[in-house]
């Protein structure tokens, strides 16, 4: 049987990283390192030379080449040799054809979804404890392949790399579209369309590219005396890109102790796409340590995960989204927090990927943030407060976090299990991210960033996927449960005010109430006091509902969410809906909604929307007996037809008077029935 290699996909000195690169070099941890001989290198950069590989391939230790091991025997060197001949021709045939111009942006782009051929080995079906179908991909002898490194039939090394280089050091590839040829262009396209990332320039890039050592001297000093109990490392995704899904687990081979990994579980939750099925399974097989799990029917984040968690032997979990790149020393200070208390979740440093670039942007310590939520219960971003920024060994110490993005993180098994999992009646995704943080904080646990940890992840700006659900609004669904089971009733109604919902939206959650109750859980209100008191809390309001305008009767209106951030504030035909006329005016002055507060100073004399920073200043607004809403020697103002609403020299007028319920926020809407 022919090994097809996966094209353009590896670079053949991947292995060792160009050793003028700033920071060191990075090369995998567990393989031989292998000099590569020049001519093959240059094989994907000049005239093929399949000559010169076949003089190389006696004298090089196959086992170790970019791909991992292959039996060092003179079928696979065939096998490896024609294949080459193959891929040469290809590439002579398009060049040819002028598929692309010689002064365009890339010569030779990559073909997407590399076909392979696929074991024939069948599939074992077998069912979880919760009747959910699913299967995993049949292991191959151990002593056929080593830990980290490829089977008889996965591979072989891809000489044809082109080009040389891209994206290395994490650098950005940059591709403009209208230089490319019309077929060309609908791939980019059609890339973007199905990943909501550029796919494309991912392909042109190593699924083993070098990363620089960014960790900071601190974390270079740091000692990590506790033993590690290995790792089971998880990745569910659903239609990823080849590329993509290869360099999020060549990074975690690539950038860990071998003896801190004990398992990679690939969580296939019902991809429709074709490399993702026995491709996958051919590339994967000879990684002794990599399973692969697959969902009978899609089954969305949450339940995928759980899938993972129960194929896993490890005693630690570490869950990872599948766009993702490890860098060196990630795995460490994670395993370490937890060894010194099995209660601890942690958390990496989530640095970006450029979604257009796959540049990777590191955000040094002293940036990091922590996350938060509001009470449309969304998670967060927030600056780290002065109370832990000042901890001791800071910046790259741990920090506590209220909350975290859920995407990627580290938690003892028997801890996990302790707390209930995820809970069972959640749909796809959504709010499992709070309610774990929640329950580590309120049952016994803590939660932590670890700085000297970093990961790079792809965000998204859209989900690409769709769901058949049984919820109309799974993550409504969730919210709800969430807020029922571990807001307690003091708390819960700051979420049920904003949505309209009848009570069977949120099913049976007399169980999850239990487990908070056995384990003596402490309540929210704990919570808020003692790990997360800069929330404001609508109930200490001294304001609350519309602004309305005596003179127009407009309100004030403005939609809060980041993507809005600073936009102008205007009037508009009073609704009485709330919504983006609600507003609280809080006990320091700010006229706010959540974690975004009115604010005079970006575009005056224009009004704004901005995150609150707590400062005062033109965020402060006095709401005087007259009526007006005061800044100083200014007022906030209305123009004769309602609809801009500016700061003003303060002239009595009743363009100038606002009325607000000069009460404190009291939730009391019920549901319905």
């Amino acid at each position: 049987m022919r090994t097809v290699l996966p094209r353009r996909y590896h670079s053949p000195d991947q292995i060792h990283p160009p050793p003028n690169v700033a920071g060191g070099v990075n090369p995998p941890v567990h393989n031989a390192h292998v000099k590569l001989p020049p001519d093959i290198i240059n094989l994907h950069r000049g005239p093929h030379q399949p000559a010169a590989v076949q003089k190389h391939l006696d004298e090089i230790n196959v086992n170790n080449l970019v791909l991992g091991a292959l039996p060092d025997n003179a079928q696979v060197a065939q096998d490896a040799l024609d294949a080459i001949h193959e891929a040469a021709a290809e590439d002579e045939k398009q060049q040819a054809a002028n598929l692309a111009p010689p002064d365009g942006p890339f010569v030779n782009p990559p073909q997407h979804n590399p076909p392979v051929e696929a074991q024939k080995e069948p599939l074992q079906d077998s069912v979880d404890d919760e009747g959910i179908p699913f299967h995993l991909t049949p292991r191959r002898p151990p002593e056929k392949s080593t830990a980290y490194s490829k089977g008889p039939d996965a591979q072989a090394i891809n000489f044809l790399q082109f080009p040389p280089f891209s994206g290395e050091g994490g650098k950005a590839v940059v591709i403009k579209k209208e230089g490319l040829p019309p077929a060309e262009r609908e791939k980019f396209e059609e890339g973007e369309k199905n990943n909501a990332f550029n796919e494309y320039a991912s392909s042109m890039i190593s699924v083993r590219r070098y990363l620089p050592d960014i960790r900071e001297s601190q974390c270079l000093d740091f000692k990590y005396a506790h033993h590690h109990d290995p790792a089971s490392i998880i990745i569910c995704f659903h239609n990823e890109a080849w590329s993509v899904l290869l360099r999020s687990v060549h990074s975690i081979f690539d950038r860990s102790k071998e003896e801190l990994v004990k398992e990679v579980i690939l969580v296939d939750d019902a991809s429709t796409m074709d490399h993702l099925k026995k491709p996958l399974d051919v590339y994967m097989a000879g990684l002794e340590k990599v399973k692969i799990v697959r969902a009978g029917e899609r089954q969305g984040l949450i339940r995928a995960r759980m899938l993972g968690a129960k194929a896993a032997t490890g005693k630690i979990l570490i869950f990872l989204d599948s766009h993702i790149e490890c860098t060196t020393g990630w795995l460490e200070p994670l395993l370490d927090r937890i060894a010194e208390n099995n209660s601890n979740v942690v958390v990496p440093v989530i640095d970006v990927i450029s979604s257009e670039t796959l540049q990777y942007n590191h955000a040094p310590s002293k940036s990091i943030q922590v996350g938060g939520f509001d009470w449309s219960l969304i998670f967060r971003w927030h600056p780290i407060p002065p109370r832990d920024a000042n901890r001791p060994g800071a910046p790259n110490s741990p920090v506590r976090t209220p909350t975290m993005a859920g995407g990627l993180f580290a938690i003892s098994a028997a801890f996990f299990a302790k707390l209930g999992w995820y809970d069972p009646g959640y749909e796809v995704w959504g709010a499992e991210n709070l309610e774990l943080s929640f329950k580590t904080w309120m049952c016994g646990g803590q939660l932590e960033t670890i700085p000297c940890s970093h990961v790079g992840h792809i965000f998204r700006t859209r989900s690409p996927y769709s769901w058949k659900v049984k919820q109309a609004n799974p993550l409504k669904h969730n919210l709800l449960r969430l807020a029922e089971v571990v807001l307690g009733d003091e708390f819960k109604q700051y979420y049920f005010t904003r949505v309209n919902y009848r009570e069977s939206e949120m099913g049976d959650v007399s169980d999850r109430k239990k487990i908070l109750k056995d384990l003596n859980c402490k309540p929210f209100k704990w919570f808020i006091d003692n790990i997360y008191p800069e929330l404001f809390i609508p109930g200490d309001s001294i304001a609350s509902g519309e602004i309305r305008n005596v003179l127009t009767q407009h309100c004030v209106d403005a939609p809060t969410h980041e993507k809005k951030a600073k936009i102008k504030l205007v009037g508009y035909p009073c609704h009485n809906q709330g919504g983006n006329q609600f507003w609280l005016l809080s006990k320091t002055n700010e006229i706010r909604r959540d974690d975004f507060c009115l604010d005079t100073g970006f575009e005056p004399p224009y009004i704004t929307v901005s995150n609150c920073h707590s400062q005062g200043g033109n965020q402060h607004f006095e709401y005087t007996t007259a009526d007006e809403m005061k800044q100083g020697g200014l007022c906030m103002t209305i123009s004769s037809d309602g609809k801009v609403i500016t700061m003003e020299n303060c002239n009595g007028s009743d363009r100038q008077k606002w009325a607000m319920n000069r009460k404190p926020f009291i939730p009391g809407r019920k549901a319905e029935r």
